[in-house]
């Protein structure tokens, strides 16, 4: 399948021939199974002091004094066991437990070709949320020139031109506060995801594109599902430099 490649100021440049992978079937159980795996493979297992809430001298006076026969301390406080104030834990994390769903290499593969081919189609881009409307085409590729891009207001001037400010603008206007006790823990903002911008290796444009809201930047070789299907629900509005075009068909 051909499709239109674009310069940086929204003209056509000419046509390229898609990569197979674009034309893979659409699998949202596969690519659920695999942002599972890649998302519990970074949590870490953890337990507990195997000693904490159990360095007291109390001890239990037996029965036959009209009360419950735990452990107390001398002035009569309750101690060590789960109901007590500093007591064991009745069933504390274990070391033990399995936190990573594993899943096929060639399952993994299958995932992320089908969230690729789903980036590419224009319904499935609009359900997730992302406004395309002056969007030129879907799938979307642009020069290799975009990577030589240095500065932010260059990009954010190339995306106006290719009419993705307002997919932007909408991740930007999204940022809310957090709910609940993660604000205590270095998650203070819910940001939405807006493009995608995959370049074909590490250049000028990776940290000029990613000050902008909602924006990531990834090389091709590098490229999952984490980041192309966030939350496992594909359909992410990307950005494609032809080198990262031609990398994909290299890489599948």
């Amino acid at each position: 399948m051909k499709v239109k490649v674009y310069n940086m100021d929204g003209s056509e440049k000419g046509e390229t021939e898609l990569p197979a992978v674009f034309e893979t079937e659409y699998r949202p159980d596969l690519i659920k199974r695999a942002f599972l795996s890649s998302l519990t493979a970074r949590l870490q297992p953890k337990g507990v002091d195997l000693m904490a809430g159990k360095r007291t001298s109390a001890k239990s006076i037996g029965k036959g004094h009209g009360r419950a026969r735990v452990r107390r301390t001398g002035q009569g406080q309750a101690a060590f066991v789960p109901q007590a104030v500093g007591g064991r834990r009745g069933h504390p994390p274990k070391v033990e437990k399995i936190l990573h769903e594993r899943i096929n290499r060639k399952e993994r593969l299958k995932a992320l070709m089908s969230a690729i081919a789903a980036s590419a189609n224009p319904e499935i881009v609009k359900s997730r949320g992302h406004i395309i409307d002056e969007v030129p085409s879907v799938p979307l590729i642009v020069d290799n020139e975009f990577e030589n891009l240095k500065k932010t207001k260059e990009v954010l001037e190339t995306f106006k031109n290719l009419g993705l400010d307002k997919d932007v603008e909408r991740a930007k206007d999204g940022i809310k506060i957090r709910a609940g006790i993660g604000k205590l823990r270095g998650r203070k903002y819910r940001k939405p995801k807006s493009v995608l911008v995959v370049v074909s290796s590490l250049c000028d444009a990776v940290k000029a594109s990613k000050n902008l809201p909602g924006v990531d930047v990834i090389t091709a070789d590098d490229l999952g599902v984490m980041h192309i299907a966030p939350g496992a629900d594909a359909g992410r509005l990307t950005l494609w430099t032809e080198k990262a075009v031609e990398k994909l068909n290299e890489r599948f």
